[in-house]
């Protein structure tokens, strides 16, 4: 038996952390669970395969949990749970019992089971075999053997052959694997994830798949597999709602499978086109809208009493979203707020924000809006040390990915069911990002301040950081560009002056150059008090009231 000690994704900074963990044995394995919110109804998060453990599903924990209680465990071969030797160890059967285990050490009778990839093998099983347990099931980007796979290259040897190439898929060989085993993870982590701009997820899947052994992966490939007609079989079997999503581009597993299992269980079908793998980890707004609205639509409709006001009648509201962490901004933002309350007499401003950025806002009399209560607590910003080093704002900045996706589900159920006029961001990334990510979901005027724009790399962060942060700046670049409708109006608080004069990196524009076509200009502006940048601001934020 074997247990690694990595487990890097527990020591990041974490959007929530669990009200409960432990661990269930059997047959002398360890699996350890996690559980996380309170909610009536339990969602059930499979683990995939072994190459990763339970982060896989960190932005869905990050935000289901808000509203039910959420379930997750290492699946046996990664993360905090043991590493058993042989291939019989990973039987698909194993990886059930598993789960009914965890679900009685939690004390969940029937929860709705969510599964990518490998874990829809279980995930048919645990339906088909144990439907007392499983209240409703989403399978996402299934390769179960329900259609034929992706044709692969005439020179991928058989598994267990030595390796003649070591291009593309000829890298799926175990004798590769114990060769060569980081680069084979980087190459298929980029397989899973062809969507341009996936650098940063791949980066941290191969450091997460690093935690486990080639031995380990070569025993889950070896071991037995469930042929079509066992599929079929049990697919036929399943009684609960079912919903099936797939990325139309997935290079791993083909669409086709999922359409199969669709029709097989009677279940709804979503093909998110552009798409790869993984969509809970890449397109985590739109996969868990997808959740919500199919595990809400399992609930019979209670009578309820709402209210609505007609647009004329309303009050005029902004939203201010601040950055996270930073003070100085806060001080500069009340600044901008209370020119803006000067020019539009009565208008209502509240705040979306938590940490010591909220009480500077309290202290100074502001209105903090209600949801705040549920934004991400106690995750770090850039430039804030972590032990005994400084993580260099890039770095920060990434770690901090799951506070940042919360707060914008925060944000985004907030302005669904509120109307707001206004919604100012200061470089509160979380709101810019996933906007340009998910136009459609845009309902409201937008203002973007910023007192930076785009990431240089860190001199000591080498070739590896200025790869991911080219990638986030061409990212950002492409947003913009594609989607100038989502900012009215992009800010820069400062000169041009103060920009670096380089570019975002390489075959990118040069920083200064493109910045001064997309953003006006504040001027030299304080970080507090009212100066005529100030009130030129709050002018230019009160033409969109």
């Amino acid at each position: 038996m074997e247990t690694l000690k990595g487990d890097s994704w527990r020591a990041h900074m974490r959007a929530r952390h669990p009200e409960a963990d432990g661990y269930v044995e059997r047959d002398g394995v360890r699996v350890f669970y996690e559980v996380f919110g309170t909610g009536e109804r339990t969602i059930l998060l499979l683990p995939t395969w072994s190459v990763l453990h339970a982060a896989h599903g960190r932005f869905q924990i990050a935000d289901l949990a808000r509203h039910y209680r959420v379930v997750t465990f290492d699946g046996r071969g990664n993360g905090r749970s043991d590493r058993p030797k042989g291939a019989a160890a990973y039987d698909d059967r194993e990886f059930v019992a598993d789960a009914l285990s965890v679900l009685d050490a939690t004390g969940t009778e029937r929860a709705v089971v969510i599964a990518c990839s490998s874990a829809t093998h279980w995930l048919l099983r645990l339906a088909a075999e144990h439907p007392e347990r499983v209240a409703a099931a989403v399978a996402s980007g299934t390769n179960l053997p329900l259609a034929p796979g992706h044709p692969r290259p005439a020179d991928m040897v058989p598994f267990h052959e030595p390796y003649r190439s070591t291009d593309g898929w000829a890298k799926f060989n175990a004798g590769y694997w114990r060769d060569h085993y980081e680069d084979f993870l980087r190459f298929f982590f980029s397989q899973v994830w062809p969507e341009p701009h996936s650098r940063g997820v791949i980066d941290d899947c191969v450091t997460w798949g690093l935690e486990t052994t080639p031995e380990i992966l070569i025993d889950t490939v070896d071991a037995p597999g469930m042929t079509e007609a066992e599929a079929i079989g049990l697919a036929r079997q399943v009684r609960c709602p079912v919903l099936v999503i797939h990325g139309g581009n997935d290079t791993i597993t083909p669409p086709e499978r999922s359409v199969r299992l669709a029709r097989e269980t009677n279940a709804s079908l979503v093909i998110l086109e552009g798409a790869g793998h993984c969509s809970g980890i890449r397109d985590p707004v739109r996969f868990d809208l997808l959740v919500r609205d199919f595990v809400e639509s399992l609930v019979p409709r209670r009578p309820n009493v709402t209210e609505w006001t007609r647009a004329q009648s309303r009050a005029k509201r902004v939203l201010f979203v601040p950055s996270r962490g930073s003070l100085p901004r806060a001080r500069r933002d009340i600044a901008i707020a209370d020119a803006l309350r000067a020019l539009r007499p009565g208008i209502g401003i509240e705040w979306l924000v938590s940490g010591p950025v909220q009480q500077l806002l309290e202290d100074h009399g502001e209105a903090i809006h209600p949801a705040s209560d549920e934004l991400a607590r106690g995750a770090m910003h850039p430039g804030q040390p972590e032990g005994e080093h400084e993580l260099q704002p890039f770095d920060a900045w990434r770690r901090i990915d799951e506070a940042h996706f919360l707060d914008f589900m925060v944000f985004n159920d907030l302005a669904a069911r509120e109307p707001v006029d206004l919604v100012i961001a200061d470089g509160a990334w979380q709101i810019d990002h996933y906007l340009h990510e998910n136009p459609e979901l845009k309902r409201f005027a937008y203002a973007w301040l910023s007192d930076t724009v785009g990431w240089l790399p860190a001199p000591e962060g080498g070739e590896r950081e200025a790869m991911l942060t080219a990638d986030a700046n061409a990212e950002m670049v492409e947003h913009v560009e594609r989607y100038s409708r989502v900012r009215d109006r992009a800010i820069f608080l400062g000169d041009p002056a103060d920009l670096p004069a380089g570019t975002f990196g390489p075959g990118l524009p040069p920083i200064r150059e493109w910045t001064c076509k997309h953003f006006t200009f504040s001027g030299p502006i304080a970080s507090q008090g009212t100066s005529d940048a100030i009130r030129d601001v709050a002018s230019t934020l009160a033409a969109l009231t």
